[in-house]
């Protein structure tokens, strides 16, 4: 297959998710990399197209992210978005000036339609500006190609270079066909031609995993979720008995779950499957740590150590094998890049890891990609499109401290959230839903008498992508439902709320 990839350098935005998402979408490889990737590195891609992203920076700030200005002259087409136009026009020769005030929210854009980066689009459109510094004066063989009220300069272009800047954000639902912009640059600008497809991924990854792993022996970190169990039958595919599935009940999965996952894995797939009872351990690891980032990397380490251990039962063992996807990466710190969270099979992992080696077949797939990937090995439907559930586990939907008592509570009031989402036919609606233990604890009555107990937060929110989310609504009728329910059946639950806050600025998770 012709090699084509678009290059995304990442200036720290907060959108860098999104814009490889989009390209994605348009069936074309794209990486995430950090604005330090040297021109070497950047040369031995050989990408077809360089995206800039945007970020929180001034150009003019003393700490301001540049990359190496050699990429301007590697001869491929360049699309800057926000802080990366910014640095685009200042590189080659502009001017850019801070604003009095920042400009934040959607923005009727008046757009040259007959360049290339608009075509197909009518002479104005809505989009989502956030910034605070602008471009005041071009670069030289530069022309301005959009503008609004507040922003003489929305949009450039050097259609000689193959150059491009937009003031907006094009990767986001706010601005009206943004992903056709998108779709603008990297098939007609750059000539990519669509090729990145789950089959050929499938089958591509396959041949790698035997080739690399040949006759030696691996574990799988099996989770029972989408990512680890499509992982294992790849590597199932690849290397037949010479696979071994380890599934940790470290007490933090929801209830019922261990069975199920136990019955899938030991009925349905012909893979060799060791659980190994973990909960007193991990219990008390965790005990007293409160800290969402100590969690993670404490729970990530104990993961490893138990493998290495049962590693030592099986005899050699090179390789570890994950289910690592893209959006962990980057969300686990990319360059200078926020750190979301640390995953606990990324950002969690110890610094000594008894493996030879690490294999993350999924970790360039977002999730959509990886149930595809699903499909394509042979996963039955009802365990590809199962609601992500986080490698901690509950231990992140517990806030403050983890003890027995508090996992029991969850465990109960999760499963009569998901019970009646079920009863009511909304399952196949929400992306993701479950409930939270707060740490907080209230007054209540219940039989007439005073009781201070715990506040359950339910969660549910509706997402193509998981980097961006919209808090599902919910009948009141359900959601009623649910807290009588719940505070009936449950011991030491008195209030029941409703999580309506989407991400941005919250996460899906609570921790």
């Amino acid at each position: 297959m012709e090699k084509e990839e678009i290059l995304i350098i990442d200036f720290g935005g907060q959108y860098n998710q999104l814009i490889a998402r989009r390209v994605r979408e348009k069936n074309v490889f794209c990486e995430v990399v950090p604005h330090t990737v040297s021109i070497e590195k950047i040369k031995e891609k050989d990408p077809k197209g360089i995206i800039f992203t945007g970020g929180p920076s001034s150009i003019y700030a003393s700490d301001a992210p540049k990359c190496d200005e050699r990429v301007f002259e590697l001869g491929v087409p360049i699309l800057g978005i926000c802080y990366g136009m910014q640095f685009m026009a200042y590189t080659l020769g502009g001017d850019v000036k801070r604003a009095d005030k920042r400009e934040y929210g959607q923005m009727e854009v008046k757009l040259n339609n007959k360049s290339k980066l608009f075509k197909g689009f009518e002479d104005t459109n809505i989009c989502l500006m956030s910034h605070t510094d602008y471009v005041d004066i071009l670069p030289e063989g530069f022309k301005n190609i959009a503008s609004s009220n507040t922003c003489k300069i929305a949009a450039m272009e050097n259609v000689e270079k193959d150059f491009y800047g937009v003031q907006f954000h094009p990767e986001v639902n706010h601005t009206i066909d943004g992903d056709k912009i998108i779709e603008n640059f990297v098939i007609d600008i750059c000539g990519c031609k669509a090729l990145w497809k789950m089959d050929y991924f499938t089958i591509n990854t396959i041949e790698k995993l035997k080739e690399k792993i040949k006759d030696k022996k691996a574990l799988c970190a099996l989770s029972g979720g989408v990512d680890s169990s499509v992982a294992a039958v790849l590597l199932s595919k690849a290397i037949g008995n010479n696979l071994t599935c380890i599934f940790v009940d470290h007490g933090l999965l929801r209830k019922n779950e261990v069975e199920e996952v136990e019955k899938i894995f030991t009925e349905k797939f012909d893979v060799n499957f060791v659980k190994v009872d973990a909960r007193e351990r991990f219990l008390k690891k965790l005990k007293g740590v409160t800290s969402p980032e100590k969690k993670r990397k404490i729970i990530g380490e104990e993961f490893i150590r138990v493998f290495e251990e049962e590693a030592k039962k099986i005899g050699k063992v090179d390789y570890l094998v994950q289910g690592t996807i893209y959006p962990d990466v980057i969300e686990s710190g990319l360059g200078k890049s926020s750190v979301i969270k640390s995953h606990h099979n990324v950002g969690g992992l110890p610094e000594h890891v008894d493996f030879k080696e690490i294999v993350e077949p999924l970790r360039d797939l977002f999730k959509d990609e990886v149930r595809k990937v699903g499909k394509e090995v042979g996963l039955p439907d009802y365990l590809v499109n199962r609601q992500p559930f986080p490698g901690p586990g509950l231990a992140i939907r517990i806030i403050g401290d983890k003890k027995k008592k508090k996992l029991d509570i969850l465990k109960d009031a999760d499963y009569i959230f998901r019970d009646e989402i079920s009863k009511s036919n909304l399952d196949k609606e929400l992306s993701q839903y479950f409930a939270v233990l707060t740490d907080t604890r209230s007054v209540g009555v219940m039989g007439d008498e005073r009781t201070y107990d715990y506040m359950v937060a339910l969660r549910a929110v509706i997402t193509d992508d998981f980097m961006t989310a919209k808090f599902a609504q919910i009948p009141y009728d359900v959601l009623d439902r649910v807290s009588k329910r719940i505070v009936n059946e449950v011991e030491h639950v008195n209030r029941i709320v409703y999580d309506i806050t989407s991400k941005p600025p919250a996460t899906i998770e609570w921790e």
